[in-house]
C-alpha cells in the first residue's frame, strides 16, 4: 500500500438509488487492504451516515477518503443549506428530514450521533446558506 491512499467520490442530491455507493467502495478497498473488521465496520457506518446526510440535506457533495496504515480520514463537504444549530443536530432523534424522506426509511435523526459514536475524532463545521463539512477520523487498533 502506498503511504497514503486517497479516493474521492461525488455524492448526488436526492439520489437514493446510488446512496451508499461511496461507502461500499471504501469498505471494499479496506477489506482488500486487510484492515481489521472493527475499522471497516466503523468506517462504513460513519461514511454511510454522512453520505446519506449529503443526499437528504446537503444538496449532494464530495466525499474524500484518506487511507493510511494507522487511520482513515473521511472528509464530507456539501454546499447545502447548512445546519442552523449544530448542538441540536447532534441530539439523537432530532431531524429536519421531510415526511417523504421519512417514508423512505431515512431521517430518524441518528446520522450525526452515529458518526460521532463511530469516530475517534469528529469535527463538524457549518455555515447557514453555504454548507457543511464533516471530518471523521477512525484509527486502526492494530
Amino acid at each position: 500500500m502506498p503511504e497514503v491512499l486517497k479516493q474521492q467520490y461525488n455524492v448526488s442530491a436526492d439520489d437514493f438509488a446510488s446512496a451508499g455507493a461511496a461507502s461500499a467502495a471504501v469498505k471494499k478497498t479496506l477489506k482488500q487492504l486487510g484492515f481489521s473488521s472493527d475499522l471497516i465496520r466503523r468506517t462504513s457506518i460513519a461514511m454511510y451516515e454522512g453520505e446519506i446526510n449529503m443526499v437528504i440535506h446537503g444538496d449532494g457533495g464530495v466525499a474524500e477518503v484518506e487511507i493510511a496504515e494507522d487511520h482513515v480520514i473521511i472528509t464530507l463537504t456539501d454546499q447545502g443549506p447548512g445546519i442552523e444549530n449544530i448542538d441540536l443536530a447532534m441530539k439523537e432523534g432530532w431531524s429536519t428530514a421531510s415526511d417523504t424522506v421519512r417514508e423512505l426509511g431515512f431521517g430518524a435523526g441518528m446520522g450525526l450521533p452515529n458518526i460521532k459514536k463511530q469516530s475517534d475524532d469528529f469535527q463538524i463545521t457549518s455555515e447557514v446558506g453555504k454548507g457543511t463539512t464533516l471530518i471523521i477520523t477512525i484509527k486502526s487498533n492494530a
